[in-house]
């Protein structure tokens, strides 16, 4: 049955094209053009992104590093500025704004944009998508490709159909025959794993499952997936824009080319991750009054643990309650794929709300001796300060905190003598 004009909505998904290395091509000319690769190639590290130029070889995103140096012996290798793209992913963001305030990003260089209550002051979906390519492009001389449909999985689908800088809209209506001759791939959720069980099952393209009714797959294949995979095969996604205005966060994750094992290596990476948000809280002038930690086990156990505190924007106290949430939900034998650290409820640093906790010794201070928390506030600032002032003159290895016995970096730890 056809929806009638007011229940249909029109979502783009903007996805910035080979973002880190664009932005990497753009403020170093030198390197356009060439095979830019935005990681490392040490033994746990992994490739973030690569140009297109790098992609010809075969280097893709979470690869590990040596296997892309492989592939591509003549990539350059870039230590990744997050700060720096951060910046532009703000100045994409506003653009996005301009046209609706029902925006969803997903990372730094993609969001979802219900644009829905827009088209009567900009035009269709089409209209916009074009409008906001041009006005990235006129800001950050950066080019985004854009899928428009009546749903989030088929707007995702199609921004991927035709980068870079495409532009690809499904009408109403067409959803199914648009999905139908694409890859079992482009499923959401279906990996290696799920789509040989599809293929056991007679099911190669996302066309065999649309000729399956939901009964039929429920019954094959369960409840969860069955049911998985009638809607999105049928572009019935019904999920909504979920704007983050009300609720922003500054977080860091880190995904390991190798799992880890040791506490210590787990510990090291926390307190990395625990600096890298204090650090971007501290140039926002907010802190966070939620702290959340995010921990994966291989192959997809995902394990999410959260507290309110006092606010705040210190490393260490981040990292204080960001090891506490760890021991609770780590068993400290199982190895750990994906750790991620997010300061979430956030506060402008004039808030009342961000005083000092008022009983909490600071870390790696002996409790007998340690002074009132309230008192040492000040003095904490400005050793924060401080630190942040060499980081930024000096590069972010420049100084650590006391007690990080090694160095770590985007993809996990390093050692002397890796």
């Amino acid at each position: 049955m056809a929806s009638s004009p007011s229940t249909i909505r029109t979502i783009l998904h903007a996805d910035m094209d080979a973002f880190y290395a664009a932005i990497e091509q753009r403020d170093r000319p030198e390197l356009r053009g060439l095979p830019v690769i935005i990681g490392g190639y040490g033994p746990r590290q992994v490739v973030s992104t690569a140009s297109y130029e790098a992609r010809k070889f075969g280097v893709h995103s979470a690869m590990p590093g040596r296997r892309a140096q492989q592939l591509c012996p003549q990539g350059i290798f870039v230590v990744p500025r997050m700060e720096a793209y951060a910046e532009v992913s703000s100045q994409i963001q506003a653009v996005f704004e301009q046209f609706t305030d029902q925006v969803e990003p997903l990372s730094l260089d993609e969001a979802f944009l219900d644009v829905t209550g827009s088209l009567a002051l900009f035009g269709d979906g089409k209209t916009i998508a074009e409008r906001i390519r041009s006005e990235v492009l006129e800001r950050t001389e950066l080019v985004v490709s854009v899928g428009v449909a009546t749903s989030k999985y088929v707007a995702k689908v199609a921004s991927d159909l035709d980068k870079p800088n495409g532009l690809v809209v499904v009408p109403p209506g067409e959803e199914r025959a648009f999905l139908a001759d694409l890859p079992l791939s482009r499923l959401w959720g279906v990996g290696p794993s799920t789509r040989a069980t599809l293929e056991r099952a007679g099911l190669r393209s996302i066309r065999d499952v649309q000729s399956r009714s939901r009964q039929q797959l429920v019954e094959a294949f369960g409840g969860h997936l069955g049911e998985h995979l009638y809607v999105l095969a049928n572009g019935l996604d019904a999920r909504p824009v979920i704007s983050e205005r009300a609720a922003k966060s500054i977080g860091h994750e880190m995904t390991f080319a190798e799992d880890l094992r040791s506490v210590d290596d787990v510990k090291g990476i926390l307190l990395q991750l625990a600096e890298m948000v204090g650090r971007r809280l501290r140039r926002a002038g907010q802190r966070a009054s939620v702290i959340r930690l995010k921990l994966r086990h291989p192959p997809f156990e995902t394990k999410s643990r959260q507290k309110k505190v006092d606010a705040t924007a210190d490393d260490l106290e981040i990292y204080r309650i960001a090891t506490a949430l760890l021991m609770s939900a780590w068993d400290q034998r199982t190895p750990v794929r994906l750790l991620g650290v997010t300061g979430a409820s956030l506060l402008d640093e004039g808030s009342q709300q961000a005083a000092p906790r008022p009983t909490q010794p600071s870390l790696f201070v002996a409790e007998e001796t340690a002074p009132d928390p309230a008192a040492n506030k000040e003095q904490r600032d400005r050793l924060l300060a401080a630190m942040d002032a060499i980081r930024d003159r000096h590069g972010e290895d420049a100084v650590r905190h006391a007690g990080q016995r090694r160095t770590s970096n985007l993809w996990g730890p390093e050692r002397a003598n890796e």
